[in-house]
């Protein structure tokens, strides 16, 4: 069975839009939760800046 390529294009517009308003507000949530988490971090908060921190260079190298 041959796999098929992911094409960006295909998709609803409303992923392409969702992607667009993720792309702009993840870097001022990264930098919140960063300062958060220099003040109290805890394990949520580690693993929440490193879920933003992977999400937000999955959007600029565009894996997503």
């Amino acid at each position: 069975m041959k796999k098929k390529k992911f094409n960006i294009n295909a998709l609803p517009p409303w992923v392409k839009t969702a992607k667009n308003i993720a792309a702009q507000f993840i870097i001022p949530f990264c930098i919140f939760q960063g300062i958060r988490t220099i003040f109290l971090p805890t394990t949520f908060d580690v693993l929440l800046l490193t879920i933003f921190i992977a999400i937000a260079l999955a959007i600029y190298l565009e894996f997503i």
